[in-house]
């Protein structure tokens, strides 16, 4: 892999890792309902789950969309039925002076935030481009894609990192009970429409 190639894999990984999503939305409001420290597992679960999906991918998981076109409209329904069903739990976060530790309102836990990449349209789309654009051919193909799992190891988190500070300095501004409820009911509906 030349210098300029993984220049170009690290605007990509980057670009595509900061960027609005339903990863990053849902750290934002994680963020903002939990805390920053709360939000963690949720970080550390996201870069594992990309990082495990794109060793996938490359090891030949998304050739089966190929050969079973089938199992991309699958894919789509799990995941908006999915993301509809993360955005009800957003909506109905209660504001945090009405928590209790009996609440059903948690963040995710590492193992959600990483089979969440299975089901999230955004992390495959990122995943088979990564893949197809910047994996060599033939004896490089391994190299290559330890390249390009590891340099969205490194970018991934820091770059999920961000929106989950925003949110947790959103805390500030959300301190009263109105504006918790207006705030999660706008990431429920940003959630629900991607």
């Amino acid at each position: 892999m030349t210098l300029l190639n993984l220049f170009a894999l690290i605007s990509f990984a980057f670009v595509t890792s900061v960027t609005p999503g339903p990863n990053n939305l849902m750290l934002l409001a994680s963020g903002a309902n939990f805390g920053f420290r709360r939000t963690l597992p949720h970080m550390f679960g996201i870069s594992a789950g990309m990082a495990l999906l794109l060793a996938c991918v490359l090891g030949g998981l998304g050739e089966l969309f190929v050969r079973f076109p089938q199992l991309q409209l699958l894919l789509r329904i799990s995941g908006v039925g999915y993301l509809l069903w993360l955005s009800w739990k957003i909506l109905r976060t209660p504001p945090r002076s009405m928590q209790t530790d009996n609440d059903s309102a948690r963040p995710f836990t590492w193992w959600q935030a990483v089979l969440f990449q299975f089901v999230n349209p955004k992390s495959w789309i990122m995943a088979i481009t990564a893949v197809s654009s910047f994996t060599l051919s033939g004896e490089a193909y391994r190299l290559s894609g330890l390249a390009l799992v590891l340099v969205f190891s490194v970018v991934n988190l820091p770059s999920v990192t961000v929106w989950a500070g925003f949110g947790t300095l959103l805390q500030q501004f959300l301190s009263s009970a109105a504006r918790q409820v207006w705030f999660n009911r706008i990431m429920a509906t940003l959630t629900a429409l991607t």
